[in-house]
Formats: structure tokens, sequence, C-alpha cells
């Protein structure tokens, strides 16, 4: 379900709110309440998710956000305190969203099959023998234990699936094109007028551009739907190194030179986003109506006890890629 541990979470399509102050599932504002047993973190609906299951995405969250690229931000120091927040706020959320998105499986009727159960098994034994002892001793889980996130997380995953599939995949060049370009845009109409005079002595665009842009930058690259409607329509009729005329908007006034009309790269990529919205809109119409339904608390106390270990002991990262491998 996540496709890229670092930057794609696929529950990042949902529209779940963390469980932090001031936060609601489905529109219902979460209660912070002491009726829990002590080791569990939240409760939605009738399902209560324990600290250890908390902990076990923690490790894994705190090196996969806190060495990313090449860099070990615990080493180096920087905003220690936020970025555990952080981290925290993002098991939170994840957890959060899987208990929900399970819920709804059991709705659909939806289950694993005993196929993927076996599988499921696999994958929480090998990811288990992965884990050091500070590790086990740290995230106080079982082998079972394991095997029990992953079903959960498969079953997020699966319902997720059910919901999209049939979705339409045919995205055409045209609907996904993506454009390079330079722009120059002023708010009145004199800058507008005397941009218009320097382009049509043939001055050089980015020269003009470097005295009257009013916008951060020059070069753009867009799609559709990303500039307002008079610009991209004028945008995507110019030819490579064709630059438009004046275009006026209701915010002030553009200029577009065109350098790429068509980055086949970058259109191909904004096929799949295209695609991905489609299926996140398919999955909401349904995810919303149902959590709107649901309660929830968070034992806040256990929560805001709840550590991070970053001291160099704790090196697991691969919980999240061992399942997506074994579910895709």
């Amino acid at each position: 379900m996540l496709k890229d541990k670092k930057e794609k979470l696929l529950l990042t399509l949902l529209v779940l709110s963390l469980l932090l102050g001031g936060c609601s599932i489905g529109g219902r504002e979460v209660v912070f309440t002491r009726g829990f047993d002590s080791q569990d973190v939240f409760r939605i609906g009738d399902t209560a998710c324990h600290l250890t299951k908390a902990r076990v995405y923690l490790a894994n969250y705190q090196n996969i956000y806190g060495k990313s690229y090449g860099i070990d931000l615990w080493e180096q120091g920087f905003k220690v305190q936020e970025l555990k927040e952080y981290i925290k706020g993002i098991a939170l959320s994840e957890m959060t969203k899987i208990v929900c998105m399970d819920l709804l499986a059991k709705d659909q009727d939806i289950s694993l099959t005993e196929e993927e159960q076996q599988n499921i098994k696999d994958a929480a034994s090998g990811y288990y023998k992965t884990l050091n002892e500070a590790e086990l001793n740290y995230t106080g889980a079982s082998e079972t234990d394991i095997v029990s996130m992953y079903e959960d997380y498969a079953l997020a995953d699966k319902v997720y699936r059910f919901l999209t599939e049939g979705i339409n995949n045919e995205v055409s060049d045209d609907e996904a094109r993506i454009m390079e370009a330079m722009q120059i845009y002023v708010k009145n109409k004199d800058d507008a007028d005397a941009v218009a005079a320097k382009l049509a002595a043939e001055e050089d665009f980015t020269a003009v551009a470097s005295n009257y842009n009013q916008k951060p930058v020059t070069e753009i690259t867009f799609g559709r739907g990303e500039l307002p409607e008079k610009v991209e329509e004028a945008a995507f009729e110019l030819d490579n190194e064709e630059i438009s005329s004046c275009i006026e908007t209701e915010d002030g006034f553009y200029f577009i030179k065109c350098i790429n009309k068509f980055n086949e790269e970058l259109t191909d990529a904004n096929k799949l986003n295209i695609v991905e919205a489609r299926e996140k809109a398919a999955f909401d119409d349904v995810y919303e109506e149902f959590v709107s339904g649901l309660s929830s608390s968070l034992n806040k106390e256990v929560w805001e006890e709840v550590e991070l270990v970053t001291d160099g002991s704790i090196t697991t990262d691969s919980f999240f890629d061992t399942i997506e491998d074994a579910i895709h």
C-alpha cells in the first residue's frame, strides 16, 4: 500500500486527520479520555491500538524520516524535538487510517485469502528476524504481533484496491501534457504595455523578465489546471520558442514564452498522478461517509509518554518495504 516509504505513502490519499488536539475523524471531534487499558494508544469504534504497534511504527519511521537522503538528522542534532513530534504525528496518523480502513473492509465483507495470509506470515517472519535486541526490547513485539500488523496493513491495501478497481486508467497526452515555459507577470497595465513594447522590439525575453517579472520565478513547468484559465489556453497554443501576446487576467497580466510544449517524461509521470486522483475520488466517496459514523478516542497520557530512541541502537526501517513486497 505504501508505494515509497519516504515520499509516497498511499494512505495520504485518505482524509483522516492526525489524532491530535483539535482534530477529528469523519467530522467528529476526537475525545481524549482515561478510560483505556494502560497499553492502548487509541480506540476507533470497538478497535483499540496497542502500544506495541505504535512502537514498531515509531522505530521504523524514525529511521525512514530521520535518515533520509544520506543525512542522519539525529546526528546533526537539528530541531530534534520538532522532528520527533513530526514522526509521532505521522505514525499516529498512519495507524488510525489503517484501523479505519480495516473497519471499512469488514463493513464491505472484504477479507484476506489463505494464500495472502501465508504470504503475510512469511513476510512477518522475515522482518521479525531482522530485529536486533534493542529493537525487540523497545517495541516489545513478538512475531505474532508483526503478523497481526501485517494482516491489518494488507487488508487496508486490499479494501483500497477493491474500491478503486475499474477506475478508468486511460489518460490522453493532451490531458496529462506538461509544458516548460518562461513567464513575465506584472500587476498593472503600464508595466504590461512596457513589456509588450520591449518584446515587440525583439528584446531578449529573459532580460525583460529580469527587469519586470513580479512572480518569484521566471522558468515554470505546468500542466492543465495550474495556471489561470486564460493563461493556460494561450500557453498550450504556443510552439517552441514562440511568445504569447499580453494575456490579461483578473489579477494581472502575463506573457508566456514556450520552451518545450510537450515534456514527454513529465507528461507520462503526470498520467499516473491523474489516475491516482481518480482513484482517490472514488475511494473517498465511500470512505468519507463511512468514517463519519465512527467514534474515536486517544489515550493522550500514554501517547505523550512514548519516546523515540535515537542513540543509534535502533536501525530498523524495512517494516513497510517487506510487507509491500509480499502483497504486490
